[in-house]
């Protein structure tokens, strides 16, 4: 490995450690955002998890029984209009439910359908129930005397619960079923034509709790002889009918992002090793602008406006006292008087931009733009020069 990227240019060791530190960094961002299990201390007693929290041998044992029992992975609104003859268990959801959610469950309950609901979370999801969640889990299982004769307790006088959330609720059609003096872990009510069961925690129906003495049969007096149908709720497990919400949830978005950013930095490469080869644009030394754009910054760099107009001013001078045949050393005055008879220029615009050309050589602190305007003022006087004769009109142009 150290001989393959000795082989590597500069530029390609580059590439390949930031393409390294761009996969660790959307793998750290994919363990930090991916969606974690909420810390429940019984798990999720889902109808496919074959775990000592899950829920599959409840499940398979309605269907062995002659229920017809399936896993409902939709939402709530597609729940059947004609509900009497079936139940909806709702096992300790963690998904949390929509407005539409929860008014599509109040009419499965009213049009005469039942629901087991457990855990304060199942309580959140259906009308007339609340329950606050257990302050500690606590893995050692505890009995619950039946506290009264009913359909529910039939044949078991007593079922076991683990760490069980606190009913909350008060309303006229409430029954306890089973509890203590001061623990109340089975209630039931009805809503409308239906009915609600909510248990205080979901162990009795778990793979681990359904062997214990009391719970199968309390589970199967819940469900009922005389109902046929029997809805196992996944949807709020986070299951959903369409492959694509499941995926949703899973690490595979952030794996695409990888894959994608993978092939950019594939095609990259491949692009910058086999493309066109050609040699970068150089500018030749050679260029007059490179004197001129040198010595511009040289000049801008120390600060010295005044030197240039003192250069472009002595030169220009020299020039017109040569073409009017006076001394170098004449007065401004008479020297712009000659040039406006000789070649028709203005005469109190070249006083001015000789006179404070005169000014600015002398000035340490001339700001660069004035500097710059007498240069050109300068600059194209003396351009005027050359051609002799040019007309009052030809300059008032110019300016």
């Amino acid at each position: 490995m150290p001989i393959a990227l000795n082989s590597l240019d500069a530029s390609d060791r580059r590439l390949l450690i930031a393409a390294v530190g761009t996969m660790l960094f959307l793998v750290g961002v994919t363990y930090a955002l991916a969606p974690a299990p909420a810390q429940k201390s019984m798990g999720f007693p889902s109808s496919y998890s074959s775990g000592w929290a899950g829920a599959k041998a409840a499940f398979l044992l309605l269907n062995e029984l002659g229920y017809r029992a399936e896993r409902w992975e939709k939402a709530p609104d597609e729940l059947p209009s004609q509900a009497a003859d079936t139940i909806l268990i709702i096992a300790e959801p963690f998904e949390k439910a929509s407005r539409a959610d929860l008014t599509a469950l109040r009419r499965f309950v009213s049009s005469g359908g039942r629901v087991l609901v457990t855990g304060a979370s199942g309580a959140a999801l259906v009308p007339e129930a609340t329950a606050t969640e257990p302050e500690r889990w606590n893995p050692e299982s505890k009995t619950y005397s039946a506290l009264l004769p009913s359909p529910l307790t039939r044949g078991a006088p007593a079922i076991s619960m683990m760490t069980p959330a606190t009913w909350t609720a008060d309303n006229e059609s409430q029954l306890f079923a089973y509890g203590t003096d001061e623990t109340v872990v089975v209630v039931s009510y009805h809503v409308g034509k239906g009915k609600v069961i909510w248990w205080a925690s979901p162990s009795p129906l778990t793979n681990a709790g359904l062997r214990e003495s009391g719970n199968l049969a309390f589970f199967l007096n819940v469900v009922g002889p005389s109902t046929p149908h029997v809805l196992w709720d996944e949807y709020f497990h986070g299951a959903r009918a369409s492959m694509g919400s499941y995926l949703a949830r899973t690490p595979l978005p952030w794996a695409g992002v990888q894959l994608v950013l993978a092939f950019i930095a594939i095609l990259f490469t491949f692009s910058r090793r086999n493309g066109p080869i050609r040699a970068p644009v150089g500018e030749s030394r050679l260029s007059p602008l490179e004197f001129v754009e040198t010595l511009g910054d040289l000049y801008q760099c120390a600060h010295a406006a005044p030197a240039p107009v003192g250069i472009a001013y002595q030169r220009f001078r020299l020039s017109l006292s040569r073409r009017l045949a006076l001394p170098s050393k004449a007065k401004l005055p008479e020297m712009c008087r000659a040039a406006a008879a000789r070649f028709g220029w203005p005469e109190s615009s070249l006083l001015d931009t000789l006179a404070r050309s005169e000014r600015a050589m002398r000035n340490i602190d001339l700001d660069e733009k004035e500097a710059l305007y007498l240069v050109r003022q300068l600059h194209e006087y003396s351009a005027l020069l050359e051609p002799p004769g040019r007309s009052e009109q030809e300059i008032r142009a110019w300016r």
